[in-house]
């Protein structure tokens, strides 16, 4: 075995000539001929770029371009097998003709001294000689500013380290955000002769902390213009058409606070029972934030381009703001999520709060059939104090036939099922169904609602990470409206990037609101979709 004094010496009578030759850590990035001897930062940022990239090497046969009969070939062979400090780039070669500076010298010294200190430190000191601390003393003292500077450099990114960790809100915040510029053009409805299109926006952030790598605190803050308010509010399609059956599903904000940031989400759960149950409390949230959606068209910045097509009225009955709730796992293939929700806001009555106002008690059971097969059954019973049942899915008051108010204090119960199957990789089959029964508390009055959708969607369509979809189904439809409504729609998510996704689509409403005489209302849109 060849002792390391004579690679070292070698490297003192030849360190300004070949340097990268012998020392590993010097060979691992292309060095700029512009580089000198004074931009010692540059060769810090060199050298932990070149960390990230390196293959450490048990043997120099290993690295492709150095031969036996090469001049270093002795050198290189001592430092792998005695010291393990030689390194090489990925493709296993280790490029010792390229020039280098004093600094990436004094960097790949720093290396191999920091490897001897390691085993001086574990007690293998006798595997060090005389001889090569000698050499190694040597080297120190030829670099000994250049080490200086780069020591400097690390113990001051030490410090700056050490303050944000201090001062930071949480060692686990994770901030994403959502940006989606809409164009939609819309025409029809029960206003027959209206067109018009629309551009806009929705963007959201959120801040997702962890306090012990378990739980979740969620914060979420939002702005737009594609406004969400329905038939009544102007500037919004649903109000162009007549109809909040034409609602887009990633519409934002209200005439009033439109592109103004406000909090719209904010919650926290957590784990307990050995990871059995999971509690929840959020005092903004609504059910679809808790309640887990099956359905791949829940995004509304990925999936469905309509309300409609994104929501079940479980998951919105009400217009509740404020819910509690726990998910409980029995097994891999069974949950039950139990949660109360509630209006926040007080009426002009003094009603509200969490036990005034709408409220609502809702539990739903999801089964995972099997590995390609996901269903569920929800249930909810709600207290609607003016008798709306509030989902946005069409008009409150249109008068007989359509509305989804009784007029008065009314409770309903609510039923509904989901059904995912993924036939295979490129093909996805889903459905849901949901029948609600509502009673005035004052007797006298009654109605029944139906509602059902059912979908392919088509993952990876055409080019990886895209998708295309069509949706059928009935919007919301009381027992005496005149006419059934329906619902076609088709879109194609383009995957532009990994954080950008452009998607054009097109639906339908037939019989909207429930009555024969409103004309189709049609609705086109382009969304673009920016994701970090």
């Amino acid at each position: 075995m060849f002792k390391l004094k004579s690679s070292l010496s070698a490297v003192v009578s030849l360190s300004l000539l070949s340097t990268a030759t012998l020392f590993p850590s010097l060979a691992q990035a292309e060095t700029s001929p512009s580089l000198t001897n004074s931009d010692p930062y540059k060769a810090i940022e060199l050298k932990q770029e070149t960390q990230t990239t390196a293959q450490n090497v048990t043997s120099v046969s290993q690295l492709s371009d150095v031969k036996p009969t090469d001049w270093a070939f002795t050198a290189l062979q001592s430092l792998v097998e005695r010291y393990g400090c030689i390194a090489g780039y990925p493709d296993r070669t280790y490029r010792g003709n390229q020039a280098t500076s004093r600094y990436e010298f004094a960097a790949g010294l720093n290396a191999c001294l920091d490897k001897i200190n390691e085993i001086i430190s574990a007690g293998l000191a006798d595997k060090v000689s005389k001889e090569d601390l000698a050499t190694l003393q040597k080297l120190q003292e030829e670099f000994a500013s250049e080490l200086a500077t780069l020591r400097g450099r690390v113990d001051a990114l030490d410090a700056k380290v050490s303050k944000l960790e201090a001062q930071q809100f949480s060692t686990t915040t994770k901030l994403r955000g959502e940006a989606i510029f809409g164009a939609v053009a819309a025409s029809g409805g029960p206003t027959n002769d209206r067109s018009n299109v629309i551009f806009g926006d929705r963007v959201r952030l959120l801040f997702d902390t962890s306090f012990t790598g378990k739980d979740l605190l969620r914060t979420r803050f939002e702005f737009g213009n594609l406004l969400i308010g329905g038939n009544g509010t102007a500037g919004t399609i649903a109000n162009t058409l007549g109809t909040n059956t034409s609602r887009v599903g990633f519409a934002s904000g209200n005439a009033a606070t439109a592109n103004v940031a406000n909090m719209n989400l904010l919650f926290y759960r957590f784990p307990a029972f050995d990871g059995k149950a999971t509690f929840f409390a959020g005092p903004i949230a609504a059910p679809d934030d808790f309640f887990t959606q099956i359905t791949p068209f829940a995004s509304s910045g990925q999936g469905s381009i309509s309300r409609f097509g994104r929501f079940d009225p479980f998951f919105r009955i009400g217009g509740t703001s404020t819910l509690i709730g726990v998910d409980y796992k029995f097994d891999d293939k069974v949950n039950l999520q139990v949660g109360y929700s509630a209006g926040s806001a007080a009426t002009a009555a003094g009603d509200g709060g969490l036990f005034g106002g709408t409220t609502s008690i809702a539990a739903q059971f999801l089964f995972k059939i099997a590995s390609n097969f996901d269903t569920s059954i929800a249930y909810a019973n709600t207290y609607l104090p003016t008798g709306s049942l509030n989902t946005g899915l069409i008009n409150s008051t249109s008068g007989v036939n359509s509305g989804e108010s009784l007029g008065s204090a009314s409770k309903s119960n609510l039923l509904s099922g989901n059904l995912v199957w993924r036939i295979n990789p490129s093909i996805t089959f889903s459905t849901s169904g949901t029948v609600i029964f509502v009673d005035t508390v004052t007797a006298g009055a009654s109605q029944t609602f139906t509602t059902w959708i059912a979908g392919f969607n088509f993952p990876n369509l055409f080019t990886e990470g895209s998708n295309g979809a069509v949706l059928f189904g009935q919007p919301l439809k009381r027992n005496d409206a005149s006419a059934t409504p329906y619902h076609l729609e088709l879109f194609y998510r383009y995957q532009l990037t990994k954080n950008i996704s452009i998607t054009p689509g097109v639906y339908w409403v037939f019989n909207p609101e429930g009555l024969s005489a409103n004309q189709t209302a049609t609705v086109g849109l382009l969304r673009t979709t920016f994701s970090f």
